[in-house]
């Protein structure tokens, strides 16, 4: 699939200029900081300077004083508290951190992970039966409860104090508990609002520290957890989550906890290799696995690990489910786009609405990513659960599913999510009325340029001037991450040397240069389809789109490039 290039402008195209006399860099770097909104040299130094003690003081947070001051009751009555959190990574990397810090002074302490199909999402009286069958004095919910309006009447009710972590939207009422940490409350004057579930416990954590009168760099042990939690739940990398993941990959490189030594070993991760990407692709889908696939009390367990022989167990057991998860991934695809062949013309829709009883709820969010991705149209992927059809979808840019939805709340049961990705509940007699209804919404919403992928690009590249002082200047942007992506280069004119070829599954290899640059090689992903248009290209110059990488073979570092896109001369 071909993109259309769309150049990123700075706000203050002038700071290029003063950033590159005053920083004395190259004018490419210069505006790839202005780009991202570093227009001033204050901005810079923050940005490639800062560390933990530029954390924010956690007592900014609305009832933080509340929160760590219940904690630390807890602590000195040596109360029973259960930890009440999510399935998906940044629930369970919660739950794990608050469990962990209350069992390291003693408490007995136990966690309560929903069943992501029997249960579903957020707390539920059955949780709060469980903290009362446990005798439990207190519940802390990470990852959740910031709608728990019903369930917190209801622990109130059976004489559970109730603290709630929560980094979601919030609603029109608050639920009435003795605190509420959610950085996004429209009454909370915290400085930044973009943290994770496991943010925001890492924040009760560092409060309690200091009201316990304890060193603040106990908080730090649990960073590896964090890093995983930003990086999975794509929360903006940028402020404070850059320096709470920066930290975190450096924990994970340097001394990671037990549970991620093992799994790291066990999926031939070495110990001082793991990026953000490693994280997102590798390690998070993993510990996901276990929610995705119903009950995520293998990741928990794994991540809680004290010991080499258990941590490699619950290793095992999660590479098992993820394998699991990833069969039943790949067959749901080839289903959903068989079906598409067979049944449509997808030429001719705006938007993708496909239904079968017998497809996974934990993978058809993922199917219908990999769908959009595929077809550059919205795609809601629908299962049947105990007679209701239930699904996920998710959309392109242009295309706010949200509010689609919401324009078919008379069809639905229930619905929620944002304007990339929702959840929905429907009765079967609705769905053929609801798919058209889509389907005319997202006609009417979506231009013609709408169904065209788009690629953001950073800024033209002279190869000339990519070596390793480069390199050193670039990846000192790292870590990389929603709000602070991988710069996206252009090269204008390049020459293929050699013969292009396909290696692995499907995967175009090739050497490149420009003018009088050095020789790079290039690898595309998924390119192969490129493959006979560059071998027929007349004088073999192309336009490339792609991003920087270094690669270590035999002892040898080199900068490779990882190919986003081609343009051949011939197509313009």
């Amino acid at each position: 699939m071909s993109f259309r290039w769309v150049y990123a402008e700075p706000e203050q195209k002038e700071s290029v200029h003063d950033l590159q006399q005053e920083l004395k860099i190259p004018p490419e770097v210069a505006r790839l900081l202005a780009i991202r909104g570093i227009n001033s040299f204050p901005k810079a130094r923050s940005f490639f300077r800062s560390g933990v003690t530029d954390l924010h003081d956690p007592f900014l947070m609305r009832d933080m004083d509340a929160a760590a001051l219940r904690l630390c009751k807890a602590i000195r009555n040596s109360e029973k508290v259960v930890i009440y959190g999510d399935y998906d990574v940044d629930g369970t990397t919660a739950t794990s951190i608050l469990y962990t810090f209350l069992k390291s002074f003693g408490l007995e302490t136990e966690y309560y992970i929903p069943h992501r199909f029997k249960e579903g999402y957020g707390i539920n009286p059955d949780g709060i039966k469980f903290a009362l069958e446990k005798n439990a004095d207190l519940i802390v919910s990470v990852d959740c409860g910031i709608t728990a309006i019903e369930e917190a009447k209801y622990a109130k009710e059976q004489g559970l104090d109730l603290v709630i972590c929560d980094h979601h939207n919030v609603g029109d009422e608050l639920p009435d508990a003795v605190a509420v940490l959610d950085p996004k409350r429209p009454d909370c004057d915290y400085p930044f609002d973009g943290l994770s579930g496991a943010g925001v416990g890492f924040k009760l954590v560092q409060g309690v520290i200091r009201k316990l009168g304890l060193s603040e760099t106990l908080a730090f042990k649990y960073l590896d957890l964090v890093a995983i939690s930003i990086a999975s739940d794509i929360v903006p990398i940028v402020g404070e989550n850059r320096i709470l993941m920066r930290e975190g990959l450096s924990m994970i490189n340097s001394n990671p906890r037990t549970g991620l030594k093992e799994l790291l070993k066990l999926i031939k991760m070495p110990v001082g290799s793991v990026s953000t990407s490693g994280i997102v692709f590798s390690i998070g889908p993993r510990i996901n696995a276990a929610g995705r696939m119903g009950d995520a009390t293998a990741a928990v367990e794994l991540m809680i690990a004290e010991d080499e022989v258990s941590a490699a167990r619950h290793a095992r057991q999660l590479e098992k489910i993820n394998i699991e998860r990833r069969s039943t991934d790949s067959r749901t695809m080839k289903e959903a786009m068989a079906m598409l062949e067979d049944e449509y013309n997808v030429d001719e829709l705006s938007s993708m609405v496909l239904h079968h009883p017998d497809w996974h709820l934990g993978v058809i969010g993922i199917v219908a990513s990999r769908l959009v991705d595929s077809y550059y149209r919205p795609a809601i992927m629908l299962s049947t659960v105990e007679g209701k059809i239930k699904g996920s979808a998710r959309s392109v840019k242009g295309f706010d599913i949200y509010e689609a939805l919401k324009e078919c709340d008379d069809l639905l049961e229930q619905f929620g999510g944002h304007e990339f990705a929702a959840g929905l509940t429907l009765e079967k007699k609705n769905l053929e009325e609801f798919r058209e209804r889509i389907d005319k919404i997202a006609n009417r919403k979506l231009k013609e340029n709408d169904f065209e992928p788009e690629l953001m690009v950073d800024t033209n590249l002279n190869l000339e001037r990519v070596n390793m002082k480069f390199w050193k200047l670039l990846s000192q942007f790292e870590p990389f991450g929603p709000g602070n992506l991988r710069p996206v280069f252009v090269s204008e004119n390049v020459c293929i040397e050699g013969v292009p070829t396909i290696v692995g599954n499907g995967h175009l290899k090739m050497k490149v240069r420009q003018e009088n640059s050095a020789v790079f090689d290039a690898i595309g992903f998924n390119m192969h389809e490129y493959l006979p248009k560059l071998r027929n290209c007349d004088q073999q110059k192309i336009d490339v789109a792609y991003v920087l990488e270094e690669n270590h073979w035999n002892g040898k570092r080199t900068i490779q490039m990882r190919l986003k896109d081609i343009h051949v001369e011939a197509e313009s």
